[in-house]
């Protein structure tokens, strides 16, 4: 038995999310029916974290196990042509008997973006949240480094999947607007150990609650240390947001 760890792109627009559900269209059942084709097996795989409905990734990472004999460079090219065009395996490596995409993980980025021009973009509709009017972008960053460190990130968690412990630790975030044609595109990137439940979504709706001007800049602290859902900002949309890349 051989373990593989691979590393995925897709556009999570058409699909109910990651995880495989009875009924719903799912990235997993997608992918493992392509691995069904190609392999031979029936193969549960396991992913670095479940993308909700509606979100991207660059760098979803899988690690499973097979008896296939086929090469890791044979392996990618034969899933890549099973599968679905907004999905596609960037990378396939032979990997340790004791690798888990779950569990190996050290740290992962995502990336959420906003559109704050006057006009929606109709073609980008599933890639960014729009509003109408500017958001203050330097009054969003300051904000965000008050979430620096390690810390109870109880308030940016939804509810549904409770984890054990709360405390997580952020070791970048940073929100960045475009140049030039790119002026109304924001960019919130965050860098952590791990993620609660919505947490990146969370953390997002709560800047634009500063990026309004609706609170200052270290009302972030405040919601931080409430511990408290109903303290935060609304979760914001899932199309915006994109797994960069997990780290091991």
């Amino acid at each position: 038995m051989r373990t593989f760890k691979l590393t995925l792109a897709y556009d999570g627009s058409n699909y109910s999310g990651w995880q495989a559900q009875p009924g719903c269209k799912t990235l997993q059942e997608t992918f493992e029916r392509a691995l069904t084709k190609v392999t031979g097996e029936t193969i549960r795989v396991t992913a670095s974290g479940r993308t909700d409905a509606g979100v991207h990734a660059l760098g979803q990472v899988l690690s499973l196990r097979s008896e296939t004999h086929l090469e890791p460079g044979i392996l990618l090219k034969a899933l890549n042509a099973e599968l679905p065009h907004d999905l596609a395996v960037l990378e396939v490596a032979e990997a340790e008997p004791g690798f888990h995409a779950t569990g190996s993980a050290v740290r992962k980025r995502y990336r959420y973006v906003l559109h704050d021009g006057p006009i929606r973009d109709v073609f980008a509709r599933h890639y960014m949240w729009h509003f109408r009017s500017q958001l203050d972008d330097a009054a969003m960053h300051l904000g965000a480094q008050f979430l620096l460190g390690t810390h109870d990130f109880r308030s940016f968690e939804s509810s549904g999947s409770r984890r054990q412990s709360s405390v997580r630790t952020i070791f970048e975030i940073c929100v960045t607007r475009g140049q030039g044609d790119e002026r109304d595109r924001m960019s919130i990137e965050v860098e952590a150990d791990g993620f609660l439940y919505n947490m990146v979504r969370t953390i997002v709706g709560t800047l634009v609650e500063v990026g309004k001007g609706n609170y200052p800049p270290s009302w972030i602290s405040e919601v931080l240390a409430a511990r408290d859902r109903k303290r935060a900002g609304q979760t914001a949309p899932p199309q915006g947001l994109t797994l960069l890349r997990v780290d091991f």
